[in-house]
């Protein structure tokens, strides 16, 4: 009887067969990315370590090189993530104790320029509130039990995430689970076809990494050097912010500042200077986000506008902040991926931007 379904399946006509294979495929693609959703405790760690992984690929091989024993070199690389670490924990605690040092008259005059920007939004959207009732109480009403509970939970989990991101890092570098053959197996079947992708992936990801990062940390040197010129409080609190933010593609330049336009309205005049402070932090994001980092991405990084918003509403539908993280590199990964084959090619110069480059692998 096996026999007879395998050979009515064979005897099904082109277009039959093409039409069960696209159901198939609208059936198993929400289900994969609602497995990704529920199952985000292994997947996150597992996603963030294989980009981790590669960007420490050219290190392990320089060590392999050198008859350095894999010990010490995988030794070296837990030390460099656990120094970066480090570094970020000391920079938070710095612009923490920055933030807990200021005086009580920066915070009433905050709460005041505040209350008062809240009054006209109210005004303006027709919103009644009762003149006794404060605006915490009348917005956050659960007050801040709640909030520290979720705020506990929150680190809780980001350690636990960082934990497992360093053990799946380490596993990938033991070649416990070796990438070029996962892609082999599981896409190409063509050992040539997928040790040249895995070179392009592993190429264009660590270009990406590294100019994200120089653009980052410029980004954030430019915002803490204007809150200082224009004497902004917390300028140590800010750089940092729109160094992490500014790794949010797209949207993370327009939060920073948004979020710091607001912010200086307490301190600056909104007459003159608040206006002058604002195009300057805006100029910082169009000098390195609009002109240097194009310039340096070259042709790797070629994804269009709409593709990054989809890609960023995804998965950081499915994942939250470490979706919006990993979203840009998943996208270059599967335009690579989708690259490669004909059926998909298609796909991929829809998501590509102007000026993309050819696929290199057939």
């Amino acid at each position: 009887m096996l026999f007879q379904f395998q050979q009515s399946k064979h005897d099904l006509p082109m277009s039959d067969r093409k039409s069960t294979n696209t159901l198939l495929l609208f059936i198993v693609i929400p289900l994969v990315f609602y497995l990704l959703k529920i199952l985000d405790f292994i997947f996150i760690p597992l996603i963030a370590a294989m980009f981790i992984t590669l960007l420490f690929l050219p290190l392990m091989r320089w060590f392999k090189r050198k008859n350095i024993h894999r010990a010490f070199a995988i030794t070296t690389v837990i030390a460099i993530i656990f120094g970066s670490l480090k570094i970020t924990g000391e920079l938070i605690a710095l612009s923490s104790s920055e933030i807990l040092s200021a005086d009580n008259d920066f915070f009433m005059q905050a709460e005041t320029k505040i209350n008062d920007l809240i009054l006209g939004l109210e005004d303006f959207f027709g919103i009644e509130r009762g003149p006794n009732e404060k605006v915490i109480n009348y917005y956050f009403p659960n007050g801040g039990l709640e909030n520290f509970g979720s705020t506990f939970n929150s680190l809780s989990s980001a350690l636990s995430t960082t934990l497992m991101t360093v053990f799946f890092v380490i596993l990938l570098l033991l070649e416990s689970i070796n990438l070029e053959k996962v892609l082999n197996r599981a896409v190409f079947k063509n050992s040539h076809a997928s040790i040249k992708t895995f070179v392009r992936i592993e190429k264009d990801i660590i270009k990406f990494v590294k100019v994200k990062f120089m653009v980052s940390l410029f980004t954030g040197i430019g915002f803490f050097l204007a809150c200082l010129l224009f004497d902004v409080s917390f300028p140590i609190f800010w750089g940092l912010f729109a160094f992490l933010i500014n790794f949010v593609q797209f949207i993370g330049s327009i939060i920073s500042v948004v979020l710091l336009s607001i912010f200086a309205l307490v301190e600056l005049d909104p007459t003159g200077t608040l206006a002058i402070f604002i195009l300057v932090i805006s100029g910082v994001q169009v000098v390195f986000g609009g002109l240097v980092e194009p310039v340096l991405m070259g042709r790797t990084f070629s994804v269009n506008v709409v593709t990054v918003l989809v890609m960023l509403m995804l998965w950081g539908y499915i994942w939250g902040i470490p979706g919006l993280i990993m979203s840009i590199p998943i996208t270059v990964f599967l335009r690579i991926v989708l690259d490669q084959f004909p059926q998909t090619r298609a796909i991929s110069e829809l998501m590509a931007g102007p000026g993309s480059r050819k696929p290199q692998v057939e």
